[in-house]
């Protein structure tokens, strides 16, 4: 058997210790930390649910300008719904009182989320039962648009406000 010395590669650089990293750290001055701060400041969850219910409406415009049918222009409609009306919940939810405690913050999280998963079930059970001429790729679609447009905000967030300041 090898010892536990014997088995540890050198490679990983465990022995020098952590001088390259306390050089290459510098902390911020406070106002290094606030002009950080406003360059990038912090994203509103009500600007995801408006970007998704924008790209709901577009999709339901689609639909309808593209197929000529009502029932799809409806199932894209239903499939907005069902992302929009959840994510605005929990954006209330999460945003409506500040949380002091980190522990309070992600257990009001935690809660938000099962409350939204349960609606979102509801919202699609509700549509399924009640609506005759359900078209699934249009229902479908739309709540994958809706979703995905997360990471178009995030992709594009302060790259409009850089472009338009001439930087």
């Amino acid at each position: 058997m090898r010892s536990a010395d014997e088995g540890q590669d050198s490679r990983w650089g465990d022995e020098g210790g952590d001088a390259d990293d306390d050089a290459a750290f510098k902390p911020l001055t406070r106002e290094q930390a606030q002009a950080l701060k406003a360059r990038s400041p912090l994203l509103s969850p009500w600007q995801i649910v408006a970007a998704q219910a924008l790209a709901g409406l577009l999709c339901v415009l689609l639909w309808g300008l593209f197929t000529f049918e009502a029932g799809k222009a409806w199932s894209a409609l239903f499939g907005a719904i069902a992302v929009v009306l959840p994510n605005a919940l929990m954006a209330w939810g999460t945003t409506r009182r500040p949380m002091n405690h980190a522990g309070a913050a992600l257990v009001s999280l935690m809660i938000w989320e099962l409350i939204k998963i349960f609606l979102v079930i509801a919202i699609l059970v509700a549509v399924v039962k009640m609506v005759g001429n359900l078209s699934w790729p249009a229902l479908l679609l739309t709540m994958i648009v809706c979703l995905k447009v997360n990471w178009l905000v995030l992709l594009t967030r302060g790259r409009f406000k850089k472009i338009s300041d001439g930087n």
